[in-house]
């Protein structure tokens, strides 16, 4: 954050307050509100804090207007392009892409960790067999702090870079243990031969009566998945893994808090609702049925997988993500699943539909990694287990930048009150 000489004058009744304005490296300048209440006897009032700047970060940046989103100043597109999820987590931790010998040594460092601490796969035992797979997770990562007791210390540097490689490395064989659980079937232990995302969907998918081939495609697309989720600037999840960490707890249970706040439909749920949504849709012709009634507005229904809060012109993830997509499904095929046949011609229709154009309604990241996972095989409940699996690292990234700049405050928003004013006691048997 760069200090200059300006200042922005707030007046009201008598008093007269000058605040100091600071300039971010981009986006728009920002007022320091810090001794509002101090010397104003105010506060303000932001649900939602969507006009509030609640840290400085240098990790993530979003314009939502361009359509805008860099890693470490890096557009997104590049990287899902050009780069792998492990480079992207370097460069999200470290603040720069890696050298060869630092790729090389941070991927062996997160290989060699994947394998869960034995007695884990007890938790997993105690869930009910048709737990959701997020609850499994939640679960299994908060305990992690019961058995890794030697990177709890957020006070030790060294301690904090073990933990943020354990999560990395381990919560997507926790998702697999979560998926294999919820279908009956034995858990398929990691390989350390294997790249990340290959690794994943053989211990979701293989079983020990046969060997599984990971299709590169279908790695590939998985990898991108989990690049074009890595991390979102300050979001609800990643502004809850902060708050929980600015009371000094444990990595595991900051993170835990934020698979806990990702679990919302609002959140992580996006791409299972679009799947949900194809599926009400069923069958290819009554599509025009359903852009009618989206076009309505005077019905409820609202066509899932299209626009994004944040981005106000197109999700710069969706434009990767539907070659993925287009790869993936030209692979497996649509012929036989009917919700991958309606959501092919729904892009289609929308793309070319003047109203969604002008509303700038483009299919989101949301819309096509619903369809890829569905082309894979996974059912809707992992949708948002694979969403946590993929944004571990940014989590991880935004805590440790928290802890790592030290005289960390506690997170404590006020409130505006509208309650019952002071009132006395009265006996019950007087009420």
């Amino acid at each position: 954050m760069t200090d200059n000489t300006r200042n922005a004058t707030l007046k009201f009744g008598d008093t007269t307050l000058e605040l100091p304005m600071h300039s971010p490296t981009m986006g728009p300048d920002v007022i320091n509100i810090t001794k509002l209440y101090a010397q104003g006897d105010v506060f303000t009032h932001d649900p939602g804090f969507t006009s509030t700047s609640a840290c400085e970060s240098k990790i993530t940046f979003i314009d939502g207007e361009k359509g805008q989103l860099l890693h470490r100043g890096y557009p997104i597109d590049q990287l899902a392009e050009n780069s792998h999820y492990l480079e992207v987590c370097f460069l999200l931790l470290y603040g720069e892409l890696p050298t060869g010998d630092q790729l090389e040594d941070f991927e062996s460092r997160v290989t060699n960790h994947t394998m869960l601490h034995e007695q884990m796969m007890n938790f997993f035992r105690g869930f009910r067999r048709d737990a959701h797979p997020m609850a499994i997770m939640n679960g299994v990562v908060g305990a992690m702090s019961a058995f890794y007791h030697d990177s709890t210390d957020i006070g030790d540097p060294w301690q904090r870079e073990v933990a943020s490689i354990r999560m990395i490395a381990k919560v997507p064989t926790i998702a697999a243990y979560a998926f294999k659980y919820s279908m009956g079937q034995p858990f398929v232990f990691p390989r350390n031969d294997l790249d990340y995302a290959s690794n994943f969907l053989r211990m979701c998918f293989s079983v020990p009566a046969e060997d599984y081939e990971v299709n590169p495609i279908l790695a590939r697309a998985m990898d991108r998945i989990f690049t074009l989720h890595a991390d979102h600037e300050q979001n609800a999840s990643t502004s809850t893994v902060r708050l929980a960490g600015s009371s000094g707890a444990n990595p595991f249970a900051c993170i835990a808090a934020g698979i806990a706040c990702l679990w919302g439909p609002a959140h992580g749920g996006a791409n299972q609702a679009c799947l949900e949504m194809l599926e009400e849709i069923g069958t290819v012709d009554r599509i025009p049925e359903f852009i009618a009634r989206a076009k309505d507005k005077n019905d409820p229904f609202r066509l899932m997988g299209f626009g994004h809060r944040v981005y106000k012109n197109f999700d710069p993830r969706a434009v990767v993500m539907k070659k993925s997509a287009d790869e993936v499904l030209g692979l497996l095929g649509v012929e036989d699943n009917p919700k991958l046949q309606v959501a092919k011609e729904l892009e289609r229709i929308a793309l070319e539909d003047d109203y969604f154009a002008s509303k700038k309604l483009f299919p989101n990241v949301d819309f096509y990694s619903g369809i890829i996972l569905e082309a894979m095989g996974f059912p809707t409940s992992m949708f948002t287990p694979i969403f946590a699996v993929s944004r571990t690292v940014g989590w991880i990234s935004q805590w440790k930048e928290m802890i790592d700049e030290g005289n960390v405050k506690i997170g404590r928003p006020r409130q505006l009150y509208t309650g019952a004013t002071e009132r006395d006691y009265v006996d019950v048997e007087n009420r």
